[in-house]
């Protein structure tokens, strides 16, 4: 039985009319690489191939109403392809911007529940990297995050994509099979009666991680604290709208910088962030004293044995963005990123998903109707998502067509409304930013940023 995890079940509990939780990709074609000539059914029937080997695309949700733990996995057995891909079009002109704004409305739409949690949606009348002609178009997928985190939306991408334009489709993988209500509520009441087992695991362990945390930070040596980052636009309330902006950045500047600083290509990454948003508040004067906050989610799937499909963990990051010399915040931001890690390795590859799995459904009820009763206060707890995917180094094919751009889009929270989100692509990195366009005014502004950035590192370095 392929039951949800306390950490994929929380993805679908948090969900609501203002917090859609998704992640996204927007996929910059060149169709003039299809074998035969591209068309949209061509290309949905080379998608139709790709189904068999994607058991997460043909998997829905199944509950039972005396179920007393978390749904599970089942196969949808009346799958049907028209109901998850569709297709829209752009009047002329239209370029990155344009494109970006359909998939900012596309992001905003939850995910129908009744069927598989993914969708996707070819853009026809995109110009963007690959130079304005008719063969551009644009890719939006999207995918529930109780079905994936970041390291098996990855591993989606790749049975989606191909290193030939011509390559045969992957093998069939088999799905979860069916489950009846009986079943689903048998071994539902069983995991519920074996929790407080699960509590005895989790609560030593929590209880020495916080005794970790307290002699780090007494000697100087833990992440940055949450509850410590300044109020920013990005911390305001949430709306159900969301607003897309996304950049090209050319992979070997950045390792260049990596290699004159003796950093890391993460540590440009942050850098980079800092001084965008630095320089955006400080436009607009609202630049606090305190540097801002990042969270940064990281898979633990290499180390992690526990079950579900989110295998995550993650720590508090300095931006540093009290730093105006983008040399100096490389430094210190190398610095304490390094006391970051250390300090998430401290505590243990598993602990989210541990305590995640300890928490029952009704409790994940309780807890949630409590936080939405409880009013936004001047303790942010950080300011912005800032994730980083490791990405193919070779050139993809997407039934055929070569993929120009590849930009990662994640979620965003209440009291956090801004993910930065870059996953490398080639020699590229794609920088994938999402926002709520009530608290953004120009995103663009924000995404154009890092170019700029990038050239004062590297004239500093």
């Amino acid at each position: 039985m392929d039951r949800l995890s306390g950490l994929d079940a929380g993805m679908l509990y948090s969900e609501s009319a203002t917090v859609p939780l998704h992640v996204c990709s927007v996929v910059e074609l060149d169709t003039s690489t299809v074998p035969g000539g591209y068309s949209f059914e061509r290309f949905r029937d080379e998608l139709a191939k790709r189904i068999p080997a994607l058991p997460e695309f043909r998997s829905k949700l199944s509950d039972s109403d005396f179920n007393l733990d978390h749904p599970v996995w089942v196969e949808d057995n009346d799958f049907d392809l028209a109901r998850h891909l569709h297709r829209v079009g752009l009047p002329a002109p239209a370029g990155r911007k344009e494109m970006a704004e359909v998939c900012g409305h596309i992001a905003s739409i939850p995910l129908d529940r009744s069927k598989p949690l993914w969708e996707m949606w070819v853009i026809d009348g995109v110009g963007g990297s690959a130079a304005d002609d008719a063969d551009a178009r644009g890719l939006m997928i999207k995918v529930h995050h109780a079905a994936v985190d970041g390291v098996s939306a990855a591993h989606l991408l790749s049975q989606l994509c191909d290193v030939e334009a011509d390559a045969l489709p992957p093998a069939p993988v088999d799905g979860p099979g069916q489950v009846n209500p009986l079943a689903i509520a048998a071994d539902g009441l069983w995991r519920f009666v074996t929790l407080p087992w699960q509590l005895t695991r989790t609560i030593p362990v929590t209880a020495s991680t916080i005794a970790k945390t307290i002699g780090r930070a007494l000697a100087g040596e833990a992440m940055a604290a949450p509850f410590t980052a300044p109020t920013t636009r990005f911390n305001g309330e949430l709306t159900g709208a969301r607003t897309v902006a996304v950049v090209q950045l050319d992979l070997d500047d950045l390792k260049t910088a990596k290699n004159r600083c003796g950093a890391k290509v993460n540590d440009v990454v942050m850098t980079l962030c800092g001084g965008a948003l630095r320089s955006f508040l400080a436009e607009r004067g609202e630049l606090p004293d305190k540097p801002l906050i990042a969270v940064v989610p990281s898979s633990v799937n290499d180390l992690s044995d526990r079950p579900g499909r989110n295998q995550l963990s993650g720590m508090f990051c300095n931006l540093q963005t009290h730093i105006a010399d983008p040399l100096e915040r490389l430094r210190v931001i190398a610095q304490s990123n390094k006391r970051a890690k250390d300090h998430s390795a401290a505590l243990g590859p598993t602990l989210l998903v541990d305590l995640a799995q300890s928490i029952s459904r009704g409790a994940f009820g309780a807890m949630l109707g409590l936080l939405s009763r409880t009013p936004l206060t001047d303790s942010t707890i950080h300011n912005v998502i800032i994730s980083n995917v490791a990405g193919p180094t070779t050139t993809l094919y997407s039934c055929g067509a070569e993929v120009k751009g590849l930009y990662p889009l994640g979620p965003i929270f209440p009291g956090s409304g801004l993910n930065i989100t870059v996953m490398s692509l080639e020699d590229k990195l794609n920088v994938g930013i999402i926002s709520c366009p009530q608290l953004v005014d120009d995103l663009w502004d924000l995404a154009d940023r890092f170019k700029i950035e990038l050239s004062e590192l590297l004239s500093r370095c």
